[in-house]
């Protein structure tokens, strides 16, 4: 049987402004996701096959710890005063949260099958999960850990990403070939839009008020919500 390699690999990093790689950081194996602390202080990835998150200090450009989450650890949400970030463990049922300043975990209560992105409300009040394996998206109490709604978009809903103000929170669904906006305060879907053959990845430019989708296919399908 097939198992994946347990090595160490690397985190690149690349000047904006010349696109070379100017720094390589050593961290788990498969890094899947990463996320920058508001701060601006603590780089996060977490590593698909060694089932852990690294930490790494942005000034030194080194990893600092490395703490165990679960098998295949993947999306990171981080409070906006930088202090806890939580982790989409893949493989569970379970998000885990992590004190950025100890290092310690606590896993709060189930969330639901396949658990793969996060996004955390501006005020970090509250988390949205996706959850692969069920087709739901569900909206978690930050401080709690209690799920306090849940809202079906689609077959294997994957990335999500939420307008600047919380308001409303879109999300691609890798199986259905769809994108859904829905309105984060009552998780009730405003409307959902078939787009591309496996859409994966999902970003919105508040400038501009476009959603960019991508999809496995190679296409990218822009939405610009200023038009009626």
């Amino acid at each position: 049987m097939w198992s994946p390699s347990r090595r160490q690999l690397r985190h690149a990093g690349i000047d904006t402004a010349t696109l070379q790689i100017d720094q390589v950081i050593e961290v788990g194996a498969v890094p899947k996701y990463l996320a920058v602390t508001p701060d601006g202080a603590t780089l996060l990835v977490t590593n698909w096959c060694s089932y852990d998150l690294s930490i790494v200090d942005t000034a030194t450009a080194v990893e600092i710890k490395r703490i165990p989450i679960g098998r295949y650890p993947r999306g990171i949400a981080v409070h906006p005063n930088s202090a806890t970030a939580w982790i989409a463990v893949m493989g569970s049922a379970h998000l885990v949260a992590v004190d950025l300043d100890t290092g310690s975990t606590r896993k709060p209560a189930a969330v639901g099958g396949g658990p793969r992105h996060l996004q955390i409300s501006p005020d970090g009040s509250h988390l949205y999960v996706t959850l692969n394996r069920e087709g739901l998206v569900a909206k978690v109490d930050a401080v709690t850990g209690a799920t306090v709604a849940r809202v079906r978009t689609g077959r294997a809903p994957r990335s999500a990403v939420l307008s600047a103000d919380g308001s409303v929170l879109y999300v691609v669904n890798y199986e259905s070939g769809t994108v859904s906006k829905v309105a984060t305060a009552d998780m009730k879907m405003r409307q959902t839009t078939k787009v591309c053959h496996h859409p994966i990845g999902v970003t919105r430019d508040e400038a501009t008020q476009q959603l960019w989708v991508a999809c496995y296919s190679g296409t990218i399908v822009v939405f610009d919500e200023r038009r009626p």
